[in-house]
């Protein structure tokens, strides 16, 4: 009788090692601390929310996601050769799967518990900006999409579970704003008529007043760990030079001082937010300066070429999009721009790095790995 009950607390105590044993290995793979990743923006962050819309916008052709590994290079909807920043940030945080697309039908029950992604190529803070592109999410969509994930996160978690894993665990991402000034402020077809109406000062207040309601919103629906990007350096794109027939060390000048009047006001409102929101923290991802470093720098960050895209169309770049007809250079980690308008995954590596584990120079006041503990 008493090698049996000894026999059983040996067994109990092998259980309960095991058990210990098991979350610690989760916390060493980082399972344990971050609950969900949800993406919202634009092209920069779109893993295929536009595979299902009727839009001019896409990116499910080849070669796109010829990098990719868990598709065999087969295209998914990513405007780049492989991950984007938002994938590369996931793996690191130790998500174990990529925030899948809102609109895939197979994104719903026990698949959005790790985030979801509501990003839209051609989307921005303005309803009407990309309406070039026919259709495309803009930032209240996809804030509208995020309502009906947080019920069925209520409906799989039960309501108290919900709202712990959704505040304390989970990070929202959001990379918006570059469409608002590519295509709508500065978009020749309609710009011209709208600029006369509106000064770039009026643009930008318009910008900072619907953005302040948008993350509001999101607190409101329990949002509170964010990162927020500014605009990148816009005039520098391959699309802005070649249409604006620059040399290669030159930049656009109007796109760049656009971007940094709202850059200015943005940091502005996410201090604002940081004082009156409470519990919120808001980070600030200075993608501006960053990608500016990557540019004037390219050579020591191993790069070959920060002026012209590896997917292209020569005369025709910008004008038609990177896809099977496309010129394509050799050695697709040498260029910092895969096409016209986005970073390769080589770029993105390098930036998502940055703000994982960057300085306040970058990222602040804290960076992500921090924000992913607080």
């Amino acid at each position: 009788m008493e090698v049996f009950k000894i026999q059983q607390k040996m067994a109990v105590i092998f259980t309960i090692s095991l058990l210990i044993l098991g979350a610690i290995a989760r916390v060493g793979r980082g399972e344990e601390g971050l609950g969900a990743c949800f993406i919202f923006g634009d092209s920069l962050v779109d893993s295929g929310n536009n595979n299902y819309l009727p839009t001019l916008s896409k990116a499910n052709i080849q070669p796109n996601g010829i990098d990719f590994k868990p598709s065999n290079g087969q295209p998914t909807g990513r405007y780049t050769n492989g991950r984007t920043i938002a994938d590369i940030i996931s793996e690191e945080l130790g998500q174990p799967n990529y925030s899948p697309p809102f609109l895939a039908p197979n994104t719903k029950g026990s698949a959005i518990l790790h985030g979801v992604n509501y990003a839209s190529g051609g989307g921005g803070i303005m309803n009407q900006t990309g309406g070039i592109f026919i259709n495309r999410l803009g930032m209240d969509i996809q804030i509208d999409y995020f309502n009906i994930t947080r019920q069925q996160f209520d409906g799989l978690l039960g309501k108290e579970k919900a709202k712990e894993h959704i505040m304390k665990k989970s990070i929202f991402s959001i990379t918006i704003g570059a469409n608002d000034f590519l295509n709508n402020y500065l978009l020749p077809v309609v710009s011209v008529g709208q600029r006369i109406l509106e000064t770039p000062d009026m643009f930008v207040d318009n910008l900072i007043r619907n953005l302040r309601m948008q993350l509001s919103r999101l607190y409101s629906l329990d949002a509170r760990k964010f990162v927020v990007g500014n605009v990148g350096p816009i005039g520098c794109i391959p699309y802005q030079k070649t249409i604006n027939q620059v040399g290669s060390t030159e930049c656009v000048e109007l796109p760049n001082q656009l971007a940094l009047k709202y850059n200015a006001r943005l940091k502005d409102l996410l201090i604002e937010l940081n004082e009156n929101l409470p519990g919120a923290t808001i980070l600030h991802a200075n993608v501006y300066d960053l990608v500016l470093e990557l540019i004037n720098n390219y050579q020591s960050y191993g790069f070959k070429s920060s002026s012209s895209a590896c997917c292209s169309n020569g005369p025709m770049t910008g004008i038609v999009p990177c896809g099977p007809t496309s010129l394509m250079c050799g050695d697709r980690s040498k260029y910092l721009f895969w096409d016209p308008y986005h970073p390769s995954e080589a770029a993105n590596v390098i930036v998502a790095k940055y703000l994982l584990d960057g300085d306040t120079q970058y990222i602040f006041p804290i960076n992500l790995r921090q924000l992913k503990e607080l």
